[in-house]
């Protein structure tokens, strides 16, 4: 059977601010890749090769890093949505590009540890119109949730106050074309959203026939900073060592790390799992574990832990450790020894600063 991917990249990422003020979600690295990677190897994986990835306003940025999907191996179609009004309004969107192409839809700022390929795999050798994938979570009340006779799907509830299950959408979905008539056939929900919970229930209540798979690894909607920070965990827990660059006489690496090709450590101890990226300067610090430094980033006399630290950035001179932290592209934290003492800050909208 012939599939085609859709993965949707187009949503403005709020809960992810300032970092998404100049910056799409999906592109925040995760162990030094873009969440959105991830998704492009798990469709590819899974033998889909013909990729159509929703965008909005961050469209440059996602064209500029991805291109035309040759670095996976895969061609890539940009559908422009004009603006994020709800997973199904994504789907008409697209319509155009899928054509009568059953397909799969996968959400970009998701992670999926197993990938996707046994789900797709099963909708292959299934006769069903829709096969969605579930999870077992702790707080069901939290997402998209089903209910389910044997395998199949007899009911969605969004965020439900009493849920019917412990099975929670995760953000993949297979799709023949009865999906559009659904998509065309509802309303826009409170949030003035076409919301792909309720095309599903459409195809239900018309008689189609709605599947689930159920998953059993860990996946991840990176959509708070706080499941950034696990899902970066997760990805760290399973690298292997690898030095690629440079390490002086002075520094140490206990665990397992990664310090890529062009990075430079200068008597600094590296506490894994972490990893160092590309043309990256650590110098009298100490990086702790769960830690991804990406590319062009200078720390100095400094200790990190549990972070993510984006291009080009630099830190310098911290008198305590930072941790559980998200540090965006080309930022400076640098602590001035002038008297008189003082903090001196220029914040975007949206930050956060903890201070000790």
């Amino acid at each position: 059977m012939e599939l085609k991917g859709l993965i949707l990249s187009g949503g403005e990422g709020t809960r992810l601010r300032p970092i998404t003020h100049t910056s799409a979600k999906q592109l925040v690295p995760v162990a030094n890749k873009p969440i959105l990677f991830y998704g492009l190897e798990a469709l590819r994986d899974a033998g889909i090769s013909d990729i159509g990835i929703i965008v909005g306003d961050t469209e440059e940025e996602i064209r500029k890093a991805v291109g035309d999907g040759s670095a996976w191996g895969v061609r890539v179609t940009y559908i422009r949505q004009e603006a994020p009004l709800g997973l199904a309004h994504a789907v008409l969107t697209a319509e155009e590009f899928l054509g009568d192409t059953p397909f799969v839809m996968y959400l970009g700022d998701n992670l999926i540890k197993e990938g996707i390929s046994a789900f797709v795999e099963e909708f292959r050798n299934k006769e069903v119109d829709a096969l969605i994938l579930l999870a077992h979570v702790a707080e069901p009340q939290r997402f998209g949730v089903a209910r389910l006779e044997g395998n199949r799907v007899v009911q969605l509830v969004e965020k439900p106050k009493d849920p019917p299950s412990d099975l929670a959408l995760v953000g993949a979905y297979m799709f023949r074309p009865c999906i559009l008539e659904a998509s065309r056939a509802i309303t826009p929900s409170w949030r003035n959203e076409l919301e792909i919970t309720d095309a599903i229930q459409y195809l239900i209540d018309n008689g189609y026939r709605v599947e689930a798979h159920i998953i059993k690894g860990w996946w991840k909607d990176t959509g708070h900073i706080e499941d950034l920070l696990e899902a970066n965990r997760m990805v760290l827990e399973d690298i292997e060592t690898s030095i690629r660059g440079r390490l002086d006489e002075e520094s140490r690496v206990l665990g397992r790390v990664v310090v890529e090709e062009g990075a430079e450590v200068v008597r600094s101890t590296l506490r894994g799992p972490c990893i160092v990226g590309k043309e990256s300067r650590i110098v009298d610090s100490y990086i702790g574990p769960f830690t991804s430094i990406y590319c062009g980033v200078t720390v100095e006399g400094s200790e990190i832990e549990h972070s993510i630290i984006m291009e080009n950035s630099t830190i310098r001179n911290m008198p305590g450790r930072i941790e559980d932290s998200l540090i965006g592209k080309n930022v400076e934290i640098d602590r001035s020894f002038i008297l008189p003492k003082a903090f001196r800050f220029m914040l975007g909208d949206n930050s956060r600063v903890g201070l000790i």
